[in-house]
Parts: structure tokens; sequence; C-alpha cells
């Protein structure tokens, strides 16, 4: 029964987030682009705070090497899918970094600051009073680097999963190969998370959405680990949906002790039911607010420290300055990893919590 769930969910994860995370990369961010970014070239530091931030937004391509000093770049390029007076597809590469205008479909498109913009044939980018880009944005349905990275930990998932589940039925319940790993990870989920928070009642029906979330972000963090410039969970679009996936389970499950809680708590005097009832729906919202804030600030941070901590190795030119750069970026990634599982629990276990409130039975208060 969980694998099956577990499919389920993770393709209805795969979709959600896929759609999510190109509405968040047309939308977020806004307030950042203004004119002076495009003076920043001449300033060594300037040039390292703007490597960290593309290193931690969405982006159209791979880029694994590149050259400052030539403008060459080393990796592959995604499709851009865009919805603009019909459909047009191309490859990102013809934007060549946001230094060439993509003609198709009778219009141009300009790749600026991480974002597709229609503009005429000079390419010009416009501002409004406020300095934000005025120019018209297509919309962008994009396979973005985000995108890819999620479909891999999808696949990875589904194969870890699916061979843990056959090893079961051909072994006799016992796993074999790498299930032998994964098995008291997920007896953990069972019985430390589900069992405790939701109650021995009710929590198998909430089990496969647990562990698909916990391996999901576990996942999902470690893949921000490596050197690809990866940063699932430090999107907030991502962050957003998983929260959203939880609100809704909670908000579904609640019984009619749950509602009664939030809206006419029990064994309160009246007035006070009047001040707490809209108190309690407001922690409605709250809840799943503080679970997607919470996740994507700590990756988010994490993959800002360890990228300025390697700035700091290029700015310091001596052989102390960088070695100990090195050394404090080096001690952060194994932290890193620590965060990177504990973020995963962290966002589980609230999860179960907030099921196990929506379930609880309560006694009648007199």
């Amino acid at each position: 029964m969980y694998r099956v769930n577990l499919v389920k969910i993770i393709t209805l994860l795969l979709l959600t987030v896929t759609i999510s995370v190109n509405a968040q990369h047309e939308a977020s961010k806004s307030a950042q682009v203004e004119k002076s970014h495009s003076e920043e070239g001449g300033d060594f530091k300037a040039e390292i705070h703007k490597d960290i931030r593309h290193h931690v937004k969405d982006a159209y391509e791979f880029v694994f090497f590149s050259n400052s000093k030539t403008g060459t770049h080393y990796g592959f390029s995604l499709p851009v899918i865009l919805i603009d007076n019909g459909l047009h597809v191309f490859m990102a590469s013809k934007f060549n970094q946001g230094e060439s205008l993509v003609h198709i479909g009778g219009a141009y498109y300009k790749l600026y600051h991480s974002k597709i913009y229609k503009t005429d044939a000079s390419g010009e980018i416009h501002y409004n009073e406020k300095h934000f880009v005025s120019n018209e944005k297509p919309l962008d349905l994009s396979i973005t680097k985000g995108v890819v990275s999620i479909f891999i930990v999808g696949v990875l998932l589904f194969l870890i999963f699916t061979s843990l589940a056959k090893s079961y039925v051909k072994n006799g319940a016992i796993p074999k190969g790498i299930g032998r790993f994964f098995e008291p990870i997920v007896l953990y989920v069972r019985d430390e998370i589900a069992i405790p928070n939701i109650g021995e009642e009710h929590y198998k029906k909430y089990m496969s959405y647990l562990l698909t979330i916990f391996f999901f972000i576990w996942f999902s963090n470690l893949l921000g680990l490596t050197p690809f410039g990866i940063n699932i969970t430090g999107n907030i679009a991502v962050t957003f949906v998983l929260a959203l996936f939880t609100f809704v389970i909670t908000q579904f499950s609640g019984n009619k002790n749950y509602w009664k809680h939030i809206f006419w708590m029990p064994g309160v005097p009246t007035p006070m039911k009047i001040i707490l009832a809209p108190i309690e729906l407001l922690g409605v919202f709250i809840k799943p607010f503080a679970l997607m804030i919470r996740l994507y600030a700590n990756m988010s941070a994490g993959h800002i420290v360890i990228y300025s901590l390697l700035g700091l190795m290029f700015i310091f030119h001596s052989i102390i300055g960088s070695s100990f750069s090195f050394i404090l970026a080096f001690l952060i990634s194994i932290l890193e990893l620590l965060v990177a599982i504990l973020q995963a629990y962290i966002f589980t276990i609230l999860s179960a919590l907030y099921f196990g409130f929506a379930v609880e039975e309560h006694a009648e208060e007199h």
C-alpha cells in the first residue's frame, strides 16, 4: 500500500512543484532588478556577489565551469517553453547568457537577470518609476535547472523504494542491498515521528506522505551540496508547495473536535471564545507559513555562507587567508550534511504533529 501511495504522491509533488517553480521564477525577486546591476561588472567583489546570487537562484542552464574574463561558460542549456500568442519552444543557448535576443513568433525575447522579457528589435529593457522592469513577460513553462533537479530526486525516490518494496516481497520481509540502509530510517519515521504524534489508530494513512516528504527534502538538500549549483529547497516556490500539501491534508483531515477547538473552544468562557477564535484561525495559516519559511531560509542561508567563504579565497590574495576560508567552507559543508537531514526531520515531525492535532479525539469539557 505504501509503495502505490508513494508513487502517486511523488507524481503529484513533481507536477505541482514544476508549475510552481516556473511561476516563482517569473514573479519572485523583482525588487532586486534595478539599473545599477549593469554597472557591477568592473568591481570584483560585486562580481562575486553576483555569482553567489546566480548560484542560489534557478536558471535555464547548468553551468559547471566559467571564465569571467572571456565570458565562456561550460555546461548545457535547457528547453525554454513560452506561451505568447502560441507555443514557442527553443533551447536557452539561443540567449547566449543574456547577450543575444531571440526572435520567434514575430516577437523578441531577452534573458535579463534570470527572467525572460519581451522587447523590441533593440532589446531595450524599460523601467518604471520604482526602478522595476516594466517589459511584458510571456507565460514561462520552461524546464529550468530546478525542475530537472526535482525530477532527478523523484526518479531516485521511485527507484530506491520500488527496489526496497520488491526486496521485501522476494526475501520474506528482509531488505537486501541499499534497502538495508533505508529500512531503519523508514522504521524511525514510523515509530518515532508518525505514531507518537498522530496515534496508533490514524498514523497509517499518513505514512506514505510523511515518508515522501522526508526523503524528498533530504535528497533535495543533499543534491544542493553538490558543485552543480542546485538549490531546490532554497527556492521558496518549492517550500511553498510542500507546506501547501501539509496544510491541505491537515484541513481535510480535521474532525469536528479540531474545528470546534478553533472556532468555539470548549471549556472557555464565551467572551474568551470570541477573542481566541480569530487567533486560532490565524494560527491555521501561520503554521504552514512557518514550515515554508523555515526550510527556505535555512537552506538558502547555508548555500550563501558556503559560497561567500569560497569567494573570500579570491579576495584575500594570501595563502593564510585563502586557506582559512577554504577550511571554514569545508567545515560548514560538513555541517550542512547534518542540516540537510535535520530540516527534513523538522518538516516531517511538524507535519505529523499538525495531522495529530487534526485527528485527535478530545473528551468533552464541562
